[in-house]
C-alpha cells in the first residue's frame, strides 16, 4: 500500500514583516511634506493583529492607507491579508479606520474551500479541515498539483499558502 502524499492550506502572516511596514509608514507620515502636519496617527496592535488609524478627513485616511499597503507590497505582504473597516466618525470631525490583519482559516472559508475542491470530483482526495487550516491528501502527487492550481485561481478574500507538502 502506497502512503498518501498531502499538504496543508493556511493562511499565514509574518507578524514582524508587518510591524517592520508599519514602522516604515510611521516614518514616511512624519516625513512627507502634504502628511507631515495633518494630524493623522496610525497605531498597530501587534497582539490583537489590528491597525488603528485617526485621521482627521476620509481623504486623508485613504492616503495613509495607500502609504501602508506600498510599504506592505515592498515587504511582500499580500494586500488580502488586511481588511479595513468603512471610516467611522470620531471627535472633533475626525474619522477612524481599522484595519484587521487575517490569520488563519475561519470555519466559513474552509468549508467553501472543502466544497470547491469536492466539487471538481479530484480522483482519490480527501480534504479535512483541521482548525485553522485543511489538509489535503492522495497517493498522486500530480492531483495535488492540480489541487494547488485550482485554489490558486479562486479568490477567498485572503491569501492562501500551501505548506507541507510531503
Amino acid at each position: 500500500m502506497a502512503k498518501d502524499n498531502s499538504f496543508d492550506i493556511v493562511s499565514e502572516v509574518d507578524m514582524q514583516e508587518i510591524d517592520n511596514a508599519y514602522q516604515q509608514a510611521r516614518k514616511e507620515l512624519t516625513q512627507r511634506y502634504d502628511l507631515k502636519d495633518c494630524g493623522a496617527t496610525l497605531e498597530l496592535d501587534k497582539g490583537a493583529g489590528r491597525f488603528t488609524l485617526n485621521a482627521p478627513s476620509d481623504f486623508v485616511g485613504k492616503q495613509v492607507i495607500d502609504v501602508l499597503n506600498s510599504k506592505l507590497v515592498h515587504r511582500k505582504i499580500d494586500l488580502k491579508a488586511l481588511r479595513w473597516s468603512e471610516p467611522q466618525a470620531a471627535t472633533g470631525m475626525s474619522v477612524r479606520f481599522f484595519g484587521d490583519v487575517i490569520a488563519g482559516i475561519d470555519k466559513d472559508t474552509a468549508s467553501k474551500i472543502n466544497k470547491d475542491i469536492k466539487a471538481e470530483k479530484y480522483k482519490n482526495l480527501k480534504v479535512q479541515i483541521e482548525g485553522d487550516k485543511l489538509r489535503a491528501s492522495s497517493p498522486s502527487r500530480d492531483t495535488l498539483q492540480e489541487v494547488i492550481n485550482f485554489l490558486k485561481e479562486k479568490d477567498y478574500g485572503q491569501p492562501l499558502q500551501f505548506v507541507n507538502y510531503r
